[in-house]
Protein backbone atom coordinates (compact mmCIF):
# COMPACT_ATOMS: atom_id res chain seq x y z
CA UNK A 1 0.00 0.00 0.00
CA UNK A 2 2.83 2.36 0.90
CA UNK A 3 4.41 1.75 -2.50
CA UNK A 4 1.16 2.74 -4.30
CA UNK A 5 0.90 5.91 -2.24
CA UNK A 6 4.47 6.85 -3.16
CA UNK A 7 3.77 6.10 -6.83
CA UNK A 8 0.63 8.24 -6.69
CA UNK A 9 2.57 11.16 -5.24
CA UNK A 10 5.29 10.68 -7.86
CA UNK A 11 2.80 10.74 -10.75
CA UNK A 12 1.17 13.87 -9.29
CA UNK A 13 4.54 15.62 -9.08
CA UNK A 14 5.38 14.58 -12.65
CA UNK A 15 2.02 15.92 -13.81
CA UNK A 16 2.64 19.27 -12.13
CA UNK A 17 6.13 19.50 -13.64
CA UNK A 18 4.79 18.64 -17.11
CA UNK A 19 2.13 21.35 -16.75
CA UNK A 20 4.78 23.85 -15.70
CA UNK A 21 6.90 22.85 -18.69
CA UNK A 22 3.92 23.30 -21.02
CA UNK A 23 3.21 26.85 -19.87
CA UNK A 24 6.91 27.73 -19.78
CA UNK A 25 7.18 26.53 -23.39
CA UNK A 26 4.13 28.54 -24.47
CA UNK A 27 5.40 31.67 -22.72
CA UNK A 28 8.81 31.24 -24.30
CA UNK A 29 7.16 30.99 -27.71
CA UNK A 30 5.18 34.14 -26.98
CA UNK A 31 8.18 36.17 -25.88
CA UNK A 32 10.95 34.75 -28.07
CA UNK A 33 12.02 35.67 -31.60
CA UNK A 34 11.67 32.26 -33.23
CA UNK A 35 9.53 31.74 -36.32
CA UNK A 36 6.97 29.61 -34.48
CA UNK A 37 3.34 30.74 -34.66
CA UNK A 38 0.82 30.29 -31.84
CA UNK A 39 -2.77 29.24 -32.57
CA UNK A 40 -5.54 31.10 -30.73
CA UNK A 41 -8.97 29.46 -30.86
CA UNK A 42 -11.86 31.95 -31.01
CA UNK A 43 -14.44 31.29 -28.26
CA UNK A 44 -12.60 28.00 -27.82
CA UNK A 45 -13.78 25.07 -29.99
CA UNK A 46 -17.25 26.47 -30.66
CA UNK A 47 -17.88 24.35 -33.76
CA UNK A 48 -17.86 21.17 -31.68
CA UNK A 49 -19.07 22.42 -28.28
CA UNK A 50 -20.96 25.45 -26.98
CA UNK A 51 -18.89 28.63 -27.26
CA UNK A 52 -17.25 29.80 -24.04
CA UNK A 53 -17.92 26.43 -22.39
CA UNK A 54 -15.61 24.22 -20.37
CA UNK A 55 -16.02 21.46 -22.96
CA UNK A 56 -14.97 23.78 -25.78
CA UNK A 57 -11.82 24.65 -23.83
CA UNK A 58 -11.13 20.97 -23.02
CA UNK A 59 -11.32 20.24 -26.74
CA UNK A 60 -8.70 22.91 -27.44
CA UNK A 61 -6.39 21.52 -24.78
CA UNK A 62 -6.74 18.03 -26.28
CA UNK A 63 -5.98 19.39 -29.77
CA UNK A 64 -2.77 21.04 -28.63
CA UNK A 65 -4.01 24.59 -29.22
CA UNK A 66 -1.83 27.27 -27.62
CA UNK A 67 -4.43 29.79 -26.47
CA UNK A 68 -8.19 30.11 -26.10
CA UNK A 69 -10.11 33.36 -26.48
CA UNK A 70 -12.96 33.94 -24.03
CA UNK A 71 -15.40 36.70 -23.03
CA UNK A 72 -16.51 37.86 -19.59
CA UNK A 73 -19.67 39.20 -18.00
CA UNK A 74 -20.76 39.62 -14.37
CA UNK A 75 -23.78 38.16 -12.57
CA UNK A 76 -26.17 39.86 -10.17
CA UNK A 77 -24.19 38.43 -7.24
CA UNK A 78 -20.84 39.59 -8.60
CA UNK A 79 -19.54 36.39 -10.19
CA UNK A 80 -17.45 36.62 -13.37
CA UNK A 81 -18.82 34.23 -15.99
CA UNK A 82 -18.04 33.40 -19.60
CA UNK A 83 -20.46 35.05 -22.02
CA UNK A 84 -19.99 37.00 -25.25
CA UNK A 85 -23.30 38.78 -25.76
CA UNK A 86 -25.00 41.41 -23.62
CA UNK A 87 -27.85 38.94 -23.09
CA UNK A 88 -28.06 35.17 -22.60
CA UNK A 89 -30.71 34.78 -25.33
CA UNK A 90 -28.55 33.44 -28.17
CA UNK A 91 -26.24 31.12 -26.27
CA UNK A 92 -28.50 29.69 -23.54
CA UNK A 93 -32.05 28.47 -23.00
CA UNK A 94 -32.74 31.56 -20.91
CA UNK A 95 -33.49 35.18 -21.76
CA UNK A 96 -32.35 38.53 -20.43
CA UNK A 97 -29.19 40.14 -19.15
CA UNK A 98 -26.69 38.15 -17.06
CA UNK A 99 -26.54 40.91 -14.45
CA UNK A 100 -30.23 40.30 -13.71
CA UNK A 101 -29.51 36.74 -12.52
CA UNK A 102 -27.45 35.22 -9.73
CA UNK A 103 -24.98 32.52 -10.70
CA UNK A 104 -27.27 29.87 -9.21
CA UNK A 105 -30.17 31.14 -11.31
CA UNK A 106 -28.06 31.15 -14.47
CA UNK A 107 -27.04 27.55 -13.78
CA UNK A 108 -30.68 26.56 -14.29
CA UNK A 109 -30.29 27.32 -17.99
CA UNK A 110 -28.36 25.23 -20.49
CA UNK A 111 -25.91 26.38 -23.13
CA UNK A 112 -26.84 26.09 -26.79
CA UNK A 113 -24.43 24.76 -29.40
CA UNK A 114 -23.45 26.50 -32.64
CA UNK A 115 -26.67 25.34 -34.29
CA UNK A 116 -28.78 26.76 -31.47
CA UNK A 117 -29.69 23.41 -29.92
CA UNK A 118 -29.83 22.85 -26.16
CA UNK A 119 -26.95 20.93 -24.58
CA UNK A 120 -26.22 19.63 -21.08
CA UNK A 121 -23.57 22.29 -20.50
CA UNK A 122 -23.93 25.34 -18.22
CA UNK A 123 -22.26 28.75 -18.16
CA UNK A 124 -18.88 28.42 -16.42
CA UNK A 125 -17.30 30.95 -14.09
CA UNK A 126 -13.99 32.61 -14.91
CA UNK A 127 -12.48 30.92 -11.86
CA UNK A 128 -13.57 27.49 -13.11
CA UNK A 129 -12.05 28.23 -16.50
CA UNK A 130 -8.71 29.40 -15.14
CA UNK A 131 -8.55 26.39 -12.81
CA UNK A 132 -9.13 24.15 -15.84
CA UNK A 133 -6.56 26.00 -17.94
CA UNK A 134 -3.88 26.17 -15.27
CA UNK A 135 -0.70 24.62 -16.59
CA UNK A 136 -2.33 23.58 -19.85
CA UNK A 137 -3.15 26.49 -22.16
CA UNK A 138 -2.88 30.28 -22.41
CA UNK A 139 -6.02 32.42 -22.17
CA UNK A 140 -6.94 35.59 -24.06
CA UNK A 141 -9.72 37.65 -22.46
CA UNK A 142 -11.45 39.60 -25.24
CA UNK A 143 -14.67 41.18 -23.98
CA UNK A 144 -13.66 41.63 -20.37
CA UNK A 145 -11.99 45.00 -19.95
CA UNK A 146 -14.87 46.26 -17.77
CA UNK A 147 -13.85 43.65 -15.19
CA UNK A 148 -10.09 44.17 -15.40
CA UNK A 149 -9.40 44.32 -11.64
CA UNK A 150 -11.92 41.60 -10.79
CA UNK A 151 -10.31 39.35 -13.38
CA UNK A 152 -6.87 40.03 -11.93
CA UNK A 153 -8.11 38.96 -8.50
CA UNK A 154 -9.24 35.62 -9.96
CA UNK A 155 -5.92 35.15 -11.73
CA UNK A 156 -4.09 35.80 -8.46
CA UNK A 157 -6.34 33.35 -6.62
CA UNK A 158 -5.82 30.59 -9.18
CA UNK A 159 -2.12 31.26 -9.73
CA UNK A 160 -2.61 31.95 -13.44
CA UNK A 161 -1.58 35.60 -13.83
CA UNK A 162 1.16 34.70 -16.29
CA UNK A 163 -1.17 32.53 -18.39
CA UNK A 164 -3.68 35.22 -19.27
CA UNK A 165 -3.65 38.16 -21.67
CA UNK A 166 -6.04 41.04 -21.04
CA UNK A 167 -6.71 43.56 -23.80
CA UNK A 168 -8.59 46.68 -24.82
CA UNK A 169 -9.04 48.89 -27.86
CA UNK A 170 -8.32 52.04 -25.86
CA UNK A 171 -5.45 54.54 -25.65
CA UNK A 172 -2.74 53.90 -23.07
CA UNK A 173 -3.64 56.98 -21.03
CA UNK A 174 -7.19 55.75 -20.44
CA UNK A 175 -6.16 52.21 -19.57
CA UNK A 176 -3.52 53.51 -17.17
CA UNK A 177 -5.93 55.92 -15.50
CA UNK A 178 -8.62 53.26 -15.03
CA UNK A 179 -6.42 50.37 -13.92
CA UNK A 180 -3.27 51.83 -12.44
CA UNK A 181 -0.82 49.38 -10.92
CA UNK A 182 -2.77 46.29 -11.97
CA UNK A 183 -1.86 47.03 -15.58
CA UNK A 184 1.81 46.43 -14.83
CA UNK A 185 1.13 43.10 -13.11
CA UNK A 186 -0.63 41.52 -16.08
CA UNK A 187 0.13 40.73 -19.70
CA UNK A 188 -1.76 43.47 -21.53
CA UNK A 189 -2.31 43.66 -25.28
CA UNK A 190 -3.68 46.81 -26.99
CA UNK A 191 -6.11 46.33 -29.86
CA UNK A 192 -5.41 48.74 -32.72
CA UNK A 193 -7.69 49.32 -35.71
CA UNK A 194 -5.07 50.20 -38.30
CA UNK A 195 -7.57 51.48 -40.89
CA UNK A 196 -9.03 54.08 -38.53
CA UNK A 197 -7.88 57.65 -37.97
CA UNK A 198 -5.57 58.06 -34.99
CA UNK A 199 -4.25 54.49 -35.05
CA UNK A 200 -0.61 55.53 -35.18
CA UNK A 201 -1.04 57.98 -32.30
CA UNK A 202 -2.39 55.16 -30.11
CA UNK A 203 0.49 52.90 -31.16
CA UNK A 204 3.01 55.64 -30.31
CA UNK A 205 1.49 56.08 -26.85
CA UNK A 206 1.90 52.41 -26.02
CA UNK A 207 5.39 52.26 -27.47
CA UNK A 208 6.47 55.20 -25.32
CA UNK A 209 4.94 54.26 -21.99
CA UNK A 210 4.18 50.53 -21.81
CA UNK A 211 6.06 48.60 -24.53
CA UNK A 212 3.48 45.77 -24.73
CA UNK A 213 4.67 42.25 -25.50
CA UNK A 214 2.07 42.07 -28.28
CA UNK A 215 -0.46 44.14 -30.23
CA UNK A 216 -3.70 42.88 -31.74
CA UNK A 217 -3.90 44.51 -35.16
CA UNK A 218 -7.22 44.83 -36.99
CA UNK A 219 -7.48 46.07 -40.59
CA UNK A 220 -10.13 45.93 -43.32
CA UNK A 221 -7.61 46.28 -46.18
CA UNK A 222 -4.02 45.28 -46.84
CA UNK A 223 -2.87 48.53 -48.43
CA UNK A 224 0.46 50.32 -48.07
CA UNK A 225 -0.51 52.30 -44.97
CA UNK A 226 -1.73 49.22 -43.14
CA UNK A 227 1.44 47.31 -44.00
CA UNK A 228 3.58 50.29 -42.92
CA UNK A 229 1.96 50.28 -39.49
CA UNK A 230 2.36 46.51 -39.17
CA UNK A 231 6.07 46.90 -39.88
CA UNK A 232 6.30 49.73 -37.36
CA UNK A 233 4.80 47.59 -34.60
CA UNK A 234 7.00 44.65 -35.50
CA UNK A 235 10.03 46.92 -35.57
CA UNK A 236 9.40 47.92 -31.95
CA UNK A 237 10.08 44.34 -30.88
CA UNK A 238 6.44 43.59 -30.03
CA UNK A 239 4.67 40.47 -31.25
CA UNK A 240 1.75 40.69 -33.66
CA UNK A 241 -1.68 39.11 -33.09
CA UNK A 242 -3.95 38.96 -36.14
CA UNK A 243 -7.53 37.68 -36.42
CA UNK A 244 -8.29 35.49 -39.43
CA UNK A 245 -11.94 35.08 -38.41
CA UNK A 246 -13.50 37.09 -41.21
CA UNK A 247 -12.37 39.34 -44.04
CA UNK A 248 -12.94 42.72 -42.36
CA UNK A 249 -10.50 41.89 -39.56
CA UNK A 250 -7.49 40.93 -41.68
CA UNK A 251 -7.74 42.67 -45.03
CA UNK A 252 -9.40 39.69 -46.71
CA UNK A 253 -6.92 37.00 -45.60
CA UNK A 254 -9.43 35.03 -43.57
CA UNK A 255 -10.23 31.46 -42.47
CA UNK A 256 -12.89 30.62 -45.05
CA UNK A 257 -10.58 31.69 -47.85
CA UNK A 258 -8.06 29.19 -46.52
CA UNK A 259 -10.49 26.33 -45.99
CA UNK A 260 -13.50 26.76 -48.27
CA UNK A 261 -11.69 28.43 -51.17
CA UNK A 262 -8.60 26.27 -50.65
CA UNK A 263 -6.27 29.28 -50.60
CA UNK A 264 -4.35 28.84 -47.32
CA UNK A 265 -1.22 30.53 -48.66
CA UNK A 266 -3.24 33.60 -49.65
CA UNK A 267 -4.86 33.81 -46.21
CA UNK A 268 -2.81 32.27 -43.39
CA UNK A 269 0.35 32.36 -45.49
CA UNK A 270 -0.04 36.09 -46.11
CA UNK A 271 -0.63 36.71 -42.40
CA UNK A 272 2.47 34.71 -41.47
CA UNK A 273 4.40 36.78 -43.98
CA UNK A 274 3.65 39.88 -41.89
CA UNK A 275 5.81 38.48 -39.10
CA UNK A 276 2.86 37.39 -36.97
CA UNK A 277 3.31 35.47 -33.71
CA UNK A 278 -0.36 34.72 -32.91
CA UNK A 279 -3.26 33.94 -35.26
CA UNK A 280 -6.78 33.84 -33.87
CA UNK A 281 -8.94 31.46 -35.87
CA UNK A 282 -12.31 29.73 -36.08
CA UNK A 283 -10.55 26.80 -37.80
CA UNK A 284 -7.99 25.74 -35.18
CA UNK A 285 -7.43 22.17 -36.38
CA UNK A 286 -6.86 23.19 -39.99
CA UNK A 287 -4.57 26.07 -39.04
CA UNK A 288 -2.57 23.82 -36.73
CA UNK A 289 -2.12 21.31 -39.56
CA UNK A 290 -1.04 24.08 -41.96
CA UNK A 291 1.55 25.41 -39.51
CA UNK A 292 2.95 21.98 -38.72
CA UNK A 293 3.36 21.18 -42.39
CA UNK A 294 5.50 24.32 -42.66
CA UNK A 295 7.40 23.52 -39.47
CA UNK A 296 6.02 26.61 -37.76
CA UNK A 297 4.46 24.68 -34.87
CA UNK A 298 5.53 21.71 -32.76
Amino acid sequence: MKRYIILGILFTVIGVLNAQDRIASLRNNLFDDTHSVLVVSHRADWRNAPENSLQAIKNCIAMGIDMVEIDLKKTKDGQLILLHDKTIDRTTTGKGKPEDYTLAELRQFRLRNGAGHKTDHVIPTFEEVMTLCKGKILVNVDKGYDYFKDAYAILEKTGTVQQCIMKAGLPYEQVRMENGGVLEKMIFMPVINLHKDGAETIIDGYMKYLKPVAYELVFDNDGEEVQRLIKKVRGSGAKIFINSLWAELCGGHYDDRAVEQNEPDESWGWIIGQGVKLIQTDRPQQLLKYLRERKLHD
